[in-house]
């Protein structure tokens, strides 16, 4: 894995594409073929109280309904807890990402199309650690890799990443956190969690599809 060193400048300089701030409103592990701008027409509420439906591509999935949805093109926020501010990156921002093509055609580090065997990071430096935006995170080698069942007839290549939050400068570590990723080539679907967001899991397997 490329090696990012840590830099002392503020990241509020970070040369990022493709990664907007949202306003409210290997590859063959799947074994499927591939089946706006507004959340409301993405997020139906479902017959079971305290539920909802959330939709991307084809996918759907019942997440809790206190649950907030951001979405803009093919970045997509579920917003599971307190966010600042709903943009990729962002420090304090609990939640999981659903992203389609236009996002993963640039996830690889440095701008370069994500395939899976580098963890999803769309920018070209050092960013912010998901807990304190004062400091920095780096990822480093893979703990868990595998398969992972994505609703019926569709399986997700997983890969959790180590991810650590260390200081500009002298690089002392802060934190640790793991970057959970699904990715469907076919469909085309990269899911991203570095908050080990409760039940996630469970919600991908329970995934329909149309």
């Amino acid at each position: 894995m490329r090696k990012r060193s840590i830099v002392i400048a503020a990241l509020a300089g970070s040369a990022l594409l493709g990664t907007p701030a949202i306003a409210s409103a290997s590859t063959a592990a799947e074994v499927s073929a591939p089946a706006g701008v507004s959340a409301p027409a993405e997020v139906s509420a479902a017959s079971t109280a305290g539920v909802k439906t959330v939709s991307f591509r084809g996918m759907s999935l019942k997440v809790p309904s206190g649950w907030q949805v951001h979405r803009d093109g093919d970045w997509m926020l579920v917003q599971t807890g307190g966010c600042e501010t709903p943009a990729y990156f962002a420090a304090k921002c609990q939640g999981f990402w659903i992203l389609g093509p236009k996002a993963i055609k640039y996830g690889d580090e440095g701008f370069d199309p994500y395939r899976g065997d580098q963890p999803f990071y769309p920018a070209s430096d050092v960013q912010a650690c998901p807990f304190n935006g004062k400091h920095g995170q780096v990822i480093g080698k893979p703990t868990a890799l595998g398969l992972r069942q994505v609703g019926r007839g569709h399986r997700a290549k997983y890969v959790s990443w180590f991810g650590r939050c260390v200081k500009h400068g002298n690089g002392e570590q802060t934190a640790t956190f793991d970057q959970r990723e699904w990715f469907l080539p076919t469909s085309r679907i990269l899911v991203v969690d570095v908050w080990n967001t409760r039940g996630l899991a469970d919600i991908l397997k329970k995934a329909t599809w149309r």
